[in-house]
């Protein structure tokens, strides 16, 4: 019983001498369990690179339709062209929209509504939703 004990003492603690017959057991058998366990005990999914993603595809302002209350246009800004933690996102909507909307406002000017951020897979906000008034 005393030689069983020391034997799992001296595996938890790595206690084996390099090349000795122990040691390279022991390294094998980390290698094999390593290289033939199954993906899927670990709950592991390859993940698509985020910053990939969506740099292929570029940051655009789409018009997404009207409101049914009162057929205010409504557009998707991509949280793209909008920098993180400013204090004017209002401002940065709006000029996102002049600049780089495919069918902008009639006549050029218009105001601000409303503004619904929509978060994407990891949470994080994606676009904007973003309500005027020509």
């Amino acid at each position: 019983m005393r030689t069983l004990w020391n034997g799992l003492v001296r595996i938890v603690f790595w206690s084996f001498e390099r090349g000795t017959l122990p040691y390279d057991v022991a390294v094998g058998v980390i290698v094999v369990f390593v290289l033939l366990s199954p993906r899927s005990w670990f709950n592991d999914r390859p993940r698509p690179n985020a910053v990939t993603a969506t740099a292929t595809l570029p940051a655009t302002v789409e018009l997404r339709g009207a409101d049914p209350v009162d057929g205010a246009p409504i557009y998707r800004v991509d949280a793209r062209l909008i920098t993180a933690g400013a204090p004017d996102l209002e401002e940065q909507l709006h000029e996102a929209v002049r600049k780089h909307a495919r069918q902008p406002p009639r006549g050029g000017a218009f105001e601000i509504l409303r503004v619904a951020p929509v978060p994407g897979r990891d949470g994080a906000v994606a676009y904007y939703d973003v309500r005027v008034r020509p």
